[in-house]
């Protein structure tokens, strides 16, 4: 298939915008150990050095900040951003009430103030919560998705930032949320739309099992979701979050995973997004504990190798 070209909206590749390549980093590994600086490094350094890729994998988006096994220290992966030179989108986790989200912005503002400007000049933009709205929506609800959050409630926690960054070196930097472009299109989310400076797009088309879903109809499925998510933008600037195809996995509806399909997404689909947006692909190393019987990584937990050829 033709590889489709497609002119952004809002953060669209221009002769002056920056944008960001990177992928998906958990708090986690794959055994459910908490990950700490020394993997965040490594695989920060991983993906910089990518054979195929001319090191343009050079961000890194979290989703939380808070480091594993404490309360509201700040994760080690920022500092970790500072010695690789990785750009970072920093992830707020939001479902877990508002004493857990204070405990996440009194670790971003710590780290801002330990860390400095070596920090926060590397941050791309924050995120208050990840598919809060999907996990809340009836969709999420009857697909047993877990807690999540209300529009409501993330309008709410993002006003409550912009308050408390005022003064810090945090303030103006871009404020968004990520979700599923089905919780963006609500009605009831129209109020998160509004008050986010980006918005953050996560979409699987192996998991859309509504519609027609080989690999074949890939990426016209992921430009009609994207498409969906700028409907509701306002021509604000549309981050790709989350997207990929698994290398292994059981069959959902049409969609089969293998190593020939993913590597086929990921020309379709990445190579189109690489250099016109920010994007961040899922994912570099699988560490959802969650997914044991399917791997969205391009390479394997213990080696630097991908398990296809990255170049575009």
């Amino acid at each position: 298939m033709q590889i489709r070209q497609y002119l952004p909206l809002g953060l669209a590749a221009t002769a002056t915008a920056q944008v960001y390549q990177g992928f998906n980093y958990g708090a986690t590994n794959n055994d459910g150990s908490c990950r700490g600086y020394d993997s965040f490094r490594g695989f920060f350094e991983r993906a910089k050095g990518l054979a195929g890729t001319d090191g343009h994998f050079t961000a890194a988006r979290l989703y939380t900040s808070i480091q594993c096994g404490t309360s509201a220290d700040p994760i080690s992966a920022f500092q970790a951003a500072i010695d690789t030179d990785t750009h970072i989108l920093v992830g707020l986790w939001a479902s877990a009430g508002r004493d857990v989200y204070q405990n996440e912005l009194n670790a971003l503002i710590a780290a801002a103030d330990q860390l400095g400007t070596a920090f926060t000049d590397r941050i791309i933009g924050i995120s208050v919560g990840s598919e809060d709205l999907y996990r809340s929506s009836a969709q999420g609800q009857a697909n047993n998705a877990g807690v999540g959050a209300t529009g409501e409630e993330i309008e709410g926690y993002i006003g409550w930032m912009r308050d408390w960054f005022r003064g810090t070196l945090l303030e103006g930097k871009p404020i968004g949320h990520v979700d599923t472009w089905t919780a963006w299109v609500l009605p009831e989310n129209a109020g998160v739309a509004s008050s986010v400076d980006f918005l953050g797009h996560n979409s699987f088309p192996y998991f859309e099992t509504t519609k027609a879903n080989a690999i074949e109809q890939a990426a016209d499925n992921f430009w009609s979701a994207v498409q969906q998510t700028e409907g509701v933008a306002g021509g604000k600037p549309v981050f790709i979050t989350e997207t990929g195809w698994p290398s292994v996995g059981p069959q959902q509806r049409d969609a089969v995973a293998s190593v020939e399909n993913a590597r086929s997404y990921y020309s379709q689909v990445g190579c189109a997004l690489f250099g016109q947006r920010n994007v961040f692909w899922y994912t570099l190393v699988d560490a959802n504990t969650a997914q044991t019987d399917i791997s969205f990584s391009l390479t394997p937990l213990d080696s630097a190798t991908p398990k296809f050829d990255l170049t575009c």
